[in-house]
């Protein structure tokens, strides 16, 4: 039998409550407190993954998992799902935007003031 996949399956990371919708069938945005959780659960998982030199925890799930399996329940815990999945693909694609600039100016090419990113801070990551 081949692949199967279910989107209503649960995973193994709980994810926060899901919102109640409003009267008018609007869904409440996450207050600013659990934003602030969330943003402090992600960045302890990113640092946690820098300590083991993990650049994408979706590519090498097994590596981060096992590296980092407490700080990533705690990030599934505090963010919602989606958010999980966004923040890990924005590590890369910063990542890999940061590594572009370089390389540009490298070459002797001009980058605009304000085009580096927040991955500029991350150490070297394998390449």
């Amino acid at each position: 039998m081949g692949f199967s996949f279910n989107p209503f399956a649960s995973s193994s990371t709980p994810s926060p409550p899901t919102p109640k919708p409003t009267p008018d069938g609007a869904f409440i945005a996450p207050d600013r407190s659990s934003r602030a959780k969330c943003y402090e659960a992600r960045d302890a998982f990113f640092q946690c993954l820098d300590q083991h030199g993990i650049l994408d925890a979706i590519k090498d799930e097994e590596l981060a998992t096992k590296g980092c399996k407490n700080v990533e329940v705690v990030f599934g815990r505090e963010c919602k799902g989606s958010w999980v999945t966004y923040f890990k693909q924005r590590r890369v694609m910063e990542w890999k935007k940061q590594q572009t600039l370089n390389k540009i100016e490298a070459e002797g090419g001009w980058v605009p003031p304000g085009a580096a990113t927040p991955a500029a801070s991350h150490p070297q990551m394998p390449k």
